[in-house]
């Protein structure tokens, strides 16, 4: 896991649209590049807009800061607003090896069907804080493969639950997740510092958890029974 140590910056900045083109209709939202889903990253932040907190306490974003983020929930997900860190953990890659992050583990806490690590250079996968008693996430329905949906900026990407960080920390994703999302993935200097929001539905699950189409296609039809659009 990586912890940065940036300056909370304010939330909620939202993507231009180049002059020559028409603007986006609020419906649309993109994961990546070419890739519409069906439900918008403002169906899904107008579901979370109100928290009821689920955690004992909050979390911190990064080790060096004061601990402001509460988990929240539904009936159907549980949901926090927080940074985005690069999680490069797992298999060794052109860019998930320790020379590019020193702070890289060759493990995640859970593993793909063959027994092997999972590839954060290319699964999209969320990183939940360790069960303790401020918040245990099994207790709440999440398990490794849940469905999360990751919203920044007006995209959308869905993706597992594929590893578990500090106890009393929260806010990060696969090397995947952010060059989805349009964020810089290096683990070094990528990530942001703000306005990102994590929704995972409870009791969900992908097997293989290493199958992206499968999470994609489960993500949008979650998203649309949590938005009730379907």
């Amino acid at each position: 896991m990586r912890v940065q140590s940036l300056t909370l910056a304010a939330a909620g900045a939202t993507l231009l649209a180049p002059a020559t083109l028409p603007a986006p209709a609020p419906a649309a939202s993109y994961a990546a590049p070419g890739v519409r889903h069906r439900i918008s990253a403002t169906d899904l932040l107008a579901r979370v807009r109100e928290c009821t907190q689920v955690s004992r306490g909050r979390f911190r974003s990064d080790a060096n800061t004061a601990a402001t983020v509460p988990v929240c929930g539904t009936r159907q997900a549980v949901f926090w607003k927080a940074d985005l860190d690069i999680d490069c953990d797992g298999q060794r890659t052109a860019h998930c090896n320790r020379a590019a992050d020193p702070a890289f583990t060759a493990a995640t806490a859970y593993q793909q069907s063959n027994g092997r690590q999972l590839n954060a250079e290319k699964l999209p996968y969320v990183v939940v804080p360790g069960p303790s008693r401020r918040w245990n996430h099994r207790k709440s329905g999440v398990r490794g493969g849940a469905i999360a949906a990751v919203i920044y900026k007006g995209r959308v990407q869905y993706a597992v639950v594929g590893d578990t960080g500090p106890r009393d920390i929260i806010g990060e994703a696969s090397y995947a997740t952010a060059k989805a999302l349009g964020v810089n993935p290096d683990p070094r200097v990528g990530g942001v510092p703000s306005g990102v929001t994590y929704i995972v539905f409870k009791g969900s699950a992908i097997r293989p958890i290493e199958d992206r189409e499968a999470a994609e296609a489960e993500g949008e039809r979650l998203a649309e029974q949590f938005t009730g659009g379907g």
